[in-house]
């Protein structure tokens, strides 16, 4: 099992000033990452797994295999395993992704990506065992039951008045598709991966890069009939999430695919990203609040981009300014600002994450998908310094 160098450090940016502050040591880091981390698994009930804190009413909110969001504690469980090596993070890992048997047989959410390749995923990368990468290859074939050929889309939900809408999350699920066509030969995942991949570049941005969050399509014409936001500030806002949810989908379909397309748009969308964050590079809620910069911040956002930036930094000709800007967000997200500490936060990694501002739903919260990819940037972070 891999393991990292224990002489590496992380210098430590100030949140507030951008100048260099007390450096860590990159031990020291992933120890009180682990002890924060064992908080939160010690809230945790036998069924549930952890989603967000605090909730309304204060404590933990929890939640079951049907919610989009199952998957990312397990796979944060299993980067720290991959960080220490510690068996505690092993066995936890298993326990956590062994609650979500049944999800990989679900088509009613296009959020298999998030649910099965976060958890059973990583499971499989780590161990090798078969029956994770079996859980793979099910959830990619009920994924692939709401793509529709007319549209070219995967189906992204079965609420609301669209006929047929595509959110820019839905992007960050490809990666599961594109690894099964891998796995098992057969191109009908990558195909329609890359489908997907095509329509939403059609459809989706704007004429600088921002995207809309949702797109509705006719089922009969296959046309776009609608673009506007659900958890933005508005129909014609860059929601930051969103925004980040776009640029890590395009690198890594540029990773799946070898089409210089797709790396000229993740550049398109990481620059038009970057021009706009804030001096200590986390990124507003949504860039387009007028009360900026007295706003909410979403370091879920800042550290998804900041794990696209490092992958990103490894194939673009741009790659010492998207190197240079991924450290600064590390950094910034590795400051008391923004870093839980001595068992706050509910046991969460991060803190000032946005869910859902429109109905005021986990608002300035520590949140599970912002630890998974802080930890995945962390990692990205460390293999490129060796």
């Amino acid at each position: 099992m891999r393991t990292f160098l224990i002489l590496l450090t992380i210098a430590i940016i100030s949140s507030c000033s951008g100048e260099k502050g007390k450096e860590i040591e990159f031990p020291q880091l992933t120890e009180e990452l682990s002890d924060q981390l064992k908080v939160l698994v010690e809230a945790t009930p036998e069924d549930k797994v952890p989603r967000s804190y605090p909730d309304k009413d204060g404590g933990h909110r929890m939640t079951g295999i049907r919610d989009w969001t199952c998957g990312f504690p397990a796979g944060s469980y299993w980067f720290m395993y991959e960080l220490t090596g510690d068996e505690y993070w092993k066995n936890t890992a298993i326990e956590t992704t062994e609650k979500l048997e049944g999800v990989q047989y679900f088509t009613h959410t296009h959020d298999l990506g998030f649910m099965v390749f976060c958890s059973y995923g990583n499971a499989y990368r780590l161990t090798g065992k078969e029956e994770y990468k079996d859980a793979i290859i099910q959830a990619s074939e009920s994924l692939l039951t709401r793509f529709n050929p007319k549209v070219g889309c995967l189906r992204s939900w079965d609420h609301g008045d669209w006929d047929f809408p595509v959110i820019i999350d839905n992007m960050m699920n490809l990666e599961m598709l594109f690894w099964t066509s891998e796995v098992t030969g057969d191109p009908k995942y990558r195909d329609a991966a890359v489908s997907h991949a095509d329509v939403t570049l059609k459809n989706h941005f704007r004429d600088d890069w921002s995207t809309y969050h949702v797109v509705g399509y006719d089922t009969l014409t296959g046309e776009p009939v609608v673009k506007q936001t659900h958890q933005g500030l508005n129909d014609d806002s860059a929601w930051g999430r969103g925004q980040a949810w776009g640029f890590y989908g395009y690198t890594m379909t540029y990773r799946e695919t070898g089409d210089e397309k797709y790396l000229d748009v993740a550049e398109k969308i990481g620059d038009f990203i970057l021009k706009n964050l804030p001096e200590d590079m986390v990124s507003y809620w949504d860039f387009d609040d007028p009360n900026i910069p007295d706003t909410y911040r979403d370091a879920s956002a800042a550290a998804i981009t900041a794990s696209a930036l490092f992958e990103l930094s490894t194939v673009s000709e741009n790659k010492e300014a998207y190197l240079k800007a991924a450290n600064e967000i590390v950094a910034s997200l590795n400051s008391e600002k923004y870093r839980a500490k001595d068992g706050a936060n509910g046991g969460f990694l991060l803190k000032h994450s946005v869910g859902h501002k429109p109905n005021e739903s986990e608002v300035d919260v520590g949140i599970n998908y912002a630890d998974y990819y802080y930890l995945e940037a962390l990692i990205r972070q460390q293999n490129l310094k060796h």
